[in-house]
């Protein structure tokens, strides 16, 4: 009987699979690798069909990383078996700098594709080379990605063949501060942005400021005036609204595995209150479901694990200033989870299918 069971369960997972649509993930052993096979193995849409490593090719996914042990066992493939596999949607986890090779390689015929790199992010060769400091290899395809922020570019993304997943600091910085701008409520170029960031944002590959000794009890800004997530923010906020936006971005690195925490702070053009400021993000996000305006500043805890960003807006009416917080989970919603998201959207599925995940805290 349990024989027969077996049976009519695995017959009922092949013919269900047969409607799924087939995925890919080119770089599944970093951190954002792993964050997309989490996510996607128990999406009820979509079959997790081939993931490669260059590096681990022909080890069992499992035996990498223990915490999938029973979960998820396939083999990891080395790249070239991605041209061999039939497959809808390939997610590259791959260095800044190394996807652009893979698009240039693989075009946009046989598949479609989220790249979480920034090599498609600016939309200049020129602004990419000055930021980046590499050629880039395949600037036709700049223009053809869709930048896949959903709650600012949605419908783009539902036509796109290639989706430029937003850097983490940018989707939180942006979706902080889109509304005041969108608005005409703030001077563009008066916005100083302060992230802290949990460690996994600088990949899984050992360096020096991510060392447990010089890292654990200790807090410190990098990349200040040059990080390259700074036109990044500048391009999809001027594009949004049409206006020439500068940012003071600022990055930090906290002793934590993951998340994060950006506060912005911006100068009014108009009389403004915290009642209305408060009520413009919650008109704003009010059909956003990914998008929590909350009565108190965000913690990290609280959309650790999700695809949430938790948003709070207030007025110091003392030093005239607009305070916008943000908190989220730098892996999902600033990696995997809205690349998922992305994915739903360019494959007509519900948006929140397969990340309706509570954050986990504690």
């Amino acid at each position: 009987m349990a024989d027969q069971q077996s049976d009519v369960r695995t017959l009922w997972n092949s013919e269900s699979d047969k409607s799924k649509r087939k995925i890919g993930v080119v770089g599944a052993t970093g951190y954002t690798g792993m964050e997309l096979i989490r996510l996607l193995t128990y999406h009820p849409d979509v079959s997790l069909d081939i993931v490669t490593s260059q590096s681990h090719a022909g080890k069992r996914f499992s035996k990498l990383y223990p915490s999938f042990e029973g979960m998820f066992e396939q083999e990891l493939k080395p790249v070239e078996a991605i041209g061999e596999s039939d497959i809808d949607l390939v997610f590259l986890a791959l260095p800044h700098r190394v996807s652009m090779d893979f698009v240039k390689k693989h075009g946009l015929d046989s598949f479609r594709i989220i790249d979480l790199s920034g090599d498609f992010r600016l939309k200049s060769k020129d602004l990419y080379e000055k930021w980046y400091e590499k050629e880039h290899v395949c600037p036709g395809y700049i223009e053809k990605a869709a930048y896949g922020l959903p709650e600012l570019n949605r419908d783009r993304i539902r036509k796109a063949s290639l989706v430029a997943n937003p850097g983490c600091y940018p989707t939180s910085s942006i979706l902080a501060v889109a509304p005041l701008l969108e608005h005409g409520i703030i001077n563009p170029q008066s916005i100083i942005i302060d992230s802290k960031s949990g460690v996994t944002g600088a990949g899984s590959t050992p360096k020096e400021m991510t060392h447990f000794p010089n890292l654990f009890g200790n807090f410190f800004a990098y990349g200040l005036c040059h990080h390259r997530h700074t036109p990044e923010i500048e391009q999809i906020l001027s594009i949004a609204t049409e206006q020439d936006v500068r940012v003071q971005f600022t990055p930090h690195l906290l002793p934590i595995d993951r998340g994060i925490l950006t506060t912005t702070y911006s100068s009014p053009v108009k009389d403004v209150s915290g009642e209305l400021v408060r009520e413009l993000f919650l008109n704003y996000y009010e059909k956003e479901y990914f998008v929590r305006v909350v009565d108190q500043p965000p913690s990290v805890k609280n959309v650790r694990g999700s695809n949430f960003c938790d948003v709070y807006a207030t007025y110091d009416e003392r030093t005239n200033r607009i305070i916008s917080i943000s908190a989220i989970d730098n892996l999902v919603k600033g990696a995997a989870g809205q690349a998922i998201q992305n994915m739903n959207l360019m494959f007509r599925l519900i948006e929140k299918s397969g990340l309706e995940y509570a954050p986990l805290n504690p």
